[in-house]
């Protein structure tokens, strides 16, 4: 039940590092978006000329209570946000003692800097987490029975202090000069006009999901330090647009042929209401021309936001349209639209021209069984790392449930009582999580009870686990984690047919 999986070799190493450096700063950022969000809605709300604030654009709403609320934004922004993600960080690379010390430094390189300090939590947050790890291996077993909370304590404690120290001296002026640095690259392309060729190494980079370490590592720090001092940004916008993925989409609905023309119109809503942009990346691997598509909807959405002046006020994630609005300013509302609308219009242009002049080619593949989108599919996994549960409803049903009836009449036995199933993904959320709904339906559907069915990141298994889900690519990590649990390997979160195996499983041992 469990599938190794296989090495990263020659021109791939590159791209994998790039990805796992890129799932790493994700891994930092995306379990705190709720946080980030709620800063932009209270910054929306409460300032001066937020919604409810006393300049309110809608004088009715205009509340007087407001500027007692906007003390919230400089505290939660300067603090709050940088310390969350250290401690994300530090959770990520030690579990909670890495945390703890990881937001103790971080601490340092905040008082010791006048700019929100994400991108300090972003280094300093792994770095004492590290550190602290390789400090407790210098007398690990050395410890004499008694003395273990109080050399824990205090060690960590010291070096926290320590760090903090070093933080505020040294690491606070190096990364505000680095953050100043990547500012005032991103002021020059403004002001000449050049910010919409970031869309040229962006939308190829988002195809193959190389985009994370983009737009994590750079456009979200600057991106929030420029929304705290002109309430808004445009970068938050630059990978987040769904316009060009949109167009795409619909140049397949109206003139592609077979299975990717049938399931685009439901790649639509997953993509332009769910925010989950992958779904559209097989169509472009599909026939690579379309990437000018990308490209062409990704700089008319940029050049559009830099001629009207508009931007977010925090990161839209994920990349729905309801959290793009939600996320803008009054003033921006016109240009955040028009950006939408015409990056679609242009990506939707450039798709169906390519989508009309191989029709033909087309037309013929699809009549002699060529099988060119089930191959984009899985290309668009393979440059993920991983199966993805949104691209998995682009696959055909049949052989799954044919799948999932030879796997249910041939179902092992648990080796353990099983009371605790997680779904372990690099991030902790979105796929584990839809993961972890259908098997909960499944099991509550078996009439199963005393079965817990959780999602959690990889780096938090624990070892209180009976069960562990990963997809393939992840399993021997988990292993590594939780060598003890059984373990079962999946090609996908939401159609597995190992599910049934584990239903199997749970409700044999509760009948024994």
């Amino acid at each position: 039940m469990t599938t190794a999986s296989p090495p990263a070799t020659g021109a791939n190493k590159a791209r994998v590092g790039v990805q796992r450096f890129g799932a790493f700063l994700a891994g930092m950022i995306m379990p705190n978006i709720a946080a980030f969000i709620a800063w932009g809605l209270i910054t929306a709300m409460f300032i001066p000329d937020g919604w409810l604030g006393e300049r309110s654009p809608v004088e009715a709403w205009q509340w007087s209570g407001s500027a007692d609320l906007a003390q919230l934004v400089g505290p939660m922004i300067t603090y709050l946000l940088p310390l969350l993600i250290a401690n994300t960080a530090g959770r990520m690379v030690y579990d909670v003692r890495g945390g703890v010390v990881a937001t103790i430094a971080t601490m340092g390189v905040i008082v010791g800097t006048e700019i929100p300090m994400f991108m300090g939590a972003m280094i300093m947050g792994p770095l004492a987490a590290w550190i602290t790890k390789q400090m407790d291996r210098l007398w690990e077993g050395k410890i004499k029975p008694g003395f273990e909370m109080l050399v824990n304590n205090f060690s960590a404690g010291i070096l926290g202090m320590i760090l903090a120290i070093i933080g505020y001296y040294v690491f606070g002026p190096l990364v505000t000069a680095i953050s100043n640095a990547l500012g005032a690259v991103v002021d020059w392309l403004v002001e000449y006009g050049l910010l919409p060729l970031l869309s040229i190494i962006v939308e190829p980079a988002k195809v193959l999901f190389l985009n994370n370490a983009i737009n994590h590592g750079v456009f979200t720090p600057i991106g929030t330090q420029q929304a705290t001092e002109t309430g808004k940004s445009i970068l938050f916008l630059v990978e987040a647009n769904p316009g060009p993925g949109l167009g795409i989409l619909l140049a397949f609905t109206l003139f592609g042929v077979g299975a990717a023309r049938a399931s685009a119109p439901g790649a639509i809503v997953i993509q332009f209401l769910g925010g989950i942009h992958e779904i559209y990346f097989p169509y472009v691997l599909m026939k690579p021309a379309l990437i000018l598509a990308a490209i062409g909807g990704g700089m008319t959405g940029v050049a559009t936001n830099a001629i009207f002046q508009s931007g977010l006020r925090a990161p839209a994630a994920p990349g729905s349209i309801f959290a793009v609005l939600i996320q803008t300013p009054a003033g921006s509302y016109v240009g955040v639209i028009l950006s939408v609308v015409f990056a679609a219009a242009v990506s939707f242009l450039i798709a169906a021209v390519i989508l009309r002049a191989s029709r033909k080619k087309d037309l013929a593949a699809e009549a002699a069984g060529g099988g060119s989108f089930e191959s984009a599919i899985a290309q668009t996994e393979a440059n993920k790392g991983k199966s993805s549960d949104a691209l998995s409803g682009l696959r055909g049903t049949g052989a799954a449930a044919a799948a999932a009836g030879a796997a249910a009449a041939a179902a092992p036995t648990a080796t353990r009582e099983i009371k605790s199933i997680v779904f372990a993904c690099d991030a902790g959320m979105g796929s584990s999580a839809m993961g972890a709904s259908v098997l909960r339906n499944k099991i509550k559907k078996a009439g199963v009870e005393g079965v817990t069915v959780t999602n959690k990141a990889v780096a938090n298994l624990d070892g209180t686990e009976d069960l562990i889900v990963t997809q393939q690519q992840l399993t021997d990590r988990a292993k590594g984690r939780n060598p003890d649990a059984i373990h079962v390997s999946v090609d996908n979160f939401m159609g597995a047919p190992e599910y049934d195996e584990v239903v199997a499983m749970v409700t044999g041992q509760q009948g024994s």
